[in-house]
């Protein structure tokens, strides 16, 4: 018992060494690009490989928006689906919509890209953005020239993408709900619709938090599928429907065509900042999981 216990210690410490060397080696990697620009590396907005002038703030922007638009996409319909497939529809049917579900799940991302190209972007070109920008025009961040590929596209990508993952954990949140609440709620003469919202979901809501930064996670660092649909644009634009870039996306884009050994470096140091964003969202996901679970 002892050699065993000895033995599951030892692979939680190289994980943990994995990760702290990972760390190391960009923070190593990115050294010259951090002596050279310091923090204006953050806040800047210029990146012009050929100057050699690199800023990581539209980059930045376009990571952190495409993952909360498609968290905002994504998390409503999830929920929704998983609801009705543990509530609505017979064990057989529930199981076979699930499988179907989390096929999307299993499809690379390359091929979901191309799905975008020759389906979303031309969708997102007319009728969506059109009808976006007649109805809401008003609002900057639908107003300009619809290009198709852009940050709004790049995150219905995402949300399709983290739909299957939020879905399943959801499903399999619910489905730990004591059958005695239900029943008890049932008992007193409540509807469907009370035991849901009063019973099911506050009682899984851990559960649904877990899912829901465990998609964040994912589309934060997705590559190949929003680099074929976001339009590459170092830029901070004013409206969603114009192109933009991630940080994930513009090291996969010139990754391989760096040609000088800062811009190698500021690519670099762009996936030490991703590296540091997933963290956090990891350290939250655990503050917030810890404070449900305290609270129950």
């Amino acid at each position: 018992m002892e050699k065993f216990r000895l033995v599951t210690a030892a692979f939680a410490i190289s994980l943990a060494a994995l990760a702290l060397a990972l760390f190391t080696q960009l923070l190593t990697s990115s050294l010259p690009a951090v002596e050279r620009f310091g923090l204006t590396f953050l806040f800047d907005t210029i990146w012009d490989p050929v100057m050699e002038v690199f800023g990581a703030l539209p980059f930045v922007y376009g990571t952190l928006v495409t993952s909360l638009i498609a968290l905002l996409i994504a998390v409503p319909l999830s929920i929704g689906a998983a609801v009705f497939l543990t509530q609505y529809v017979p064990t057989r049917t529930s199981y076979l919509l699930s499988f179907l579900i989390e096929i999307i799940a299993a499809i690379p991302s390359v091929v979901i890209g191309l799905w975008g190209i020759f389906v979303l972007i031309p969708f997102m070109r007319d009728p969506l953005g059109t009808f976006l920008v007649e109805c809401l025009g008003f609002i900057p961040l639908f107003q300009g020239p619809v290009f198709g590929p852009s940050i709004m596209t790049g995150a219905i990508i995402l949300a399709i993408m983290i739909i299957p993952i939020i879905t399943s954990i959801t499903k399999d949140a619910i489905n730990t709900t004591p059958e005695l609440q239900r029943e008890g709620l049932v008992a007193l003469g409540s509807t469907r619709w009370e035991v849901i919202t009063k019973i099911i979901l506050p009682y899984a809501r851990p559960g649904i938090i877990g899912g829901v930064m465990l998609g964040l996670g994912r589309a934060v660092g997705e590559t190949m599928a929003i680099t074929m649909v976001i339009g590459n644009t170092p830029s901070i634009p004013a409206s969603l429907l114009a192109p933009g870039d991630t940080l994930a996306s513009v090291i996969a884009n010139q990754f391989s065509e760096a040609t000088s050994a800062i811009h190698t470096s500021a690519l670099i140091e762009l996936g030490l900042i991703l590296f540091v964003i997933t963290v956090v969202i990891n350290i939250c996901a655990r503050l917030i999981l810890r404070r449900e679970v305290a609270r129950e």
